[in-house]
């Protein structure tokens, strides 16, 4: 069965949903058996507040700029038709998933985990492979050569696209698991080749090469001082 996942980021109005704080653009990147698909998912929202100067020096999405922009209301159905059954992949999982829970209560829909149950945190992950080392998005573009410069304000579509690279190489163990399965089919196809009918050409070495052939053995031999394999030959002492 095929696994879908859902590289997903946001940005927002400041730290604290409790405080009245909004998201302002929400991105998800889509893999299939972790091969990105091309089919991303990115809007920008209109959250009905400033951001706070510490946010805005983050992300640069200004007031004006959202002032035409959807309410998440108006956007939910559609991110929710991207996402519904999706294993999430999240950097800093906690923050996202509070910020829209938050705006699916304010829509009085059910949390996040009701629609996709699974979540990885790449933040929690990269902590456990790498303790005592910084683990931010930009450290880890640096610690596995993934090219960030781009990045020079955050962006959740480019943020996400990030983190599908990191994830994807943080992980790449677990590529052997597709190359078994892709064994299994490779033996079967194997299993079922037929040699009926196929006629194969054999081409003889001429005495020629023969010679050739020998006259190097013995050069071989003599540089060794003795091969191994030339005395389990047939005639050998």
């Amino acid at each position: 069965m095929d696994k879908r996942q859902i590289v997903l980021d946001t940005e927002t109005t400041g730290l604290e949903p409790r405080l009245g704080h909004r998201i302002i653009e929400v991105a998800g990147v889509e893999l299939v058996n972790r091969r990105l698909t091309g089919r991303h998912f990115h809007r920008y929202i209109n959250p009905g507040r400033d951001s706070d100067e510490g946010a805005l020096q983050v992300h640069g999405l200004t007031t004006e700029f959202l002032a035409d922009k959807p309410k998440f209301a108006e956007i939910l159905d559609e991110f929710l038709d991207y996402v519904t059954g999706a294993e999430l992949i999240i950097h800093n999982a906690p923050f996202d998933i509070g910020f829209l829970d938050h705006e699916l209560s304010l829509a009085r829909r059910k949390a996040l985990k009701t629609y996709c149950p699974e979540v990885v945190d790449t933040l929690r992950m990269a902590k456990d492979l790498h303790p005592g080392k910084r683990n931010s998005l930009d450290a880890l573009c640096d610690r596995y050569q993934i090219d960030n410069s781009a990045r020079t304000l955050h962006g959740a579509l480019l943020d996400a696209e990030l983190l599908a690279d990191v994830y994807l190489a943080m992980t790449r163990g677990q590529d052997s698991l597709m190359i078994e399965a892709d064994a299994v089919h490779a033996d079967a196809a194997v299993a079922g080749f037929s040699r009926e009918g196929l006629r194969l050409a054999v081409l003889r070495a001429t005495a020629e090469e023969i010679a050739a052939h020998e006259a190097q053995l013995k050069d071989i031999d003599k540089a060794s001082g003795g091969a191994v394999w030339k005395r389990s030959m047939p005639g050998d002492g």
